[in-house]
């Protein structure tokens, strides 16, 4: 259900579209993001930064925390990651105000549990895929929500804010 609504997003906003179409967040520039996760485990917490290497490709680095305790199991997971997205704007002509996006997460996370809980300390390496999109309300500010999956992406919503 969650990639039949983002494909219908994706027709929507093609379909629509009657402007000339730019990058989102053009080659040289950066942006900061910020928010919650949802997982069935805890809500994480999350910040990173997006470099735009490209006109419709992004890297950049990304942490991300949460803590859970339900039932007696306690425990803590720290993910920092790097990412890597290509943006459909060019592509797709969709305007600039809107950004949507797909790509890869290579992730470390470390789980740490006082009580045993899965180990009492785990760590691993995770390849993880995503698909998001922002709308930016202003030049600088935008909302952004993405789905994926694993430890550093099980979802998110928060806000961009390009600089």
């Amino acid at each position: 259900m969650k990639k039949f609504s983002c494909f219908l997003l994706l027709i929507v906003l093609v379909a629509f579209n009657k402007t000339y179409a730019q990058s989102a967040l053009p080659k040289g520039e950066k942006q900061l993001n910020a928010g919650l996760g949802f997982s069935n485990f805890g809500t994480p917490i999350y910040a990173g930064v997006d470099f735009a290497v490209h006109d419709d490709v992004t890297v950049g680095p990304q942490i991300s925390y949460r803590n859970h305790n339900d039932f007696g199991f306690d425990f803590n997971i720290l993910v920092i990651a790097g990412t890597a997205n290509y943006h459909f704007n060019t592509l797709l002509e969709i305007p600039s105000n809107f950004d949507v996006y797909a790509g890869l997460t290579l992730a470390y996370y470390n789980w740490s549990s006082p009580n045993g809980f899965g180990g009492s300390n785990a760590s691993g390496i995770e390849l993880e895929a995503q698909i998001g999109g922002r709308y930016y309300f202003d030049s600088q500010w935008g909302v952004n929500l993405e789905f994926g999956g694993g430890n550093a992406s099980g979802g998110k919503v928060g806000i961009s804010y390009k600089f």
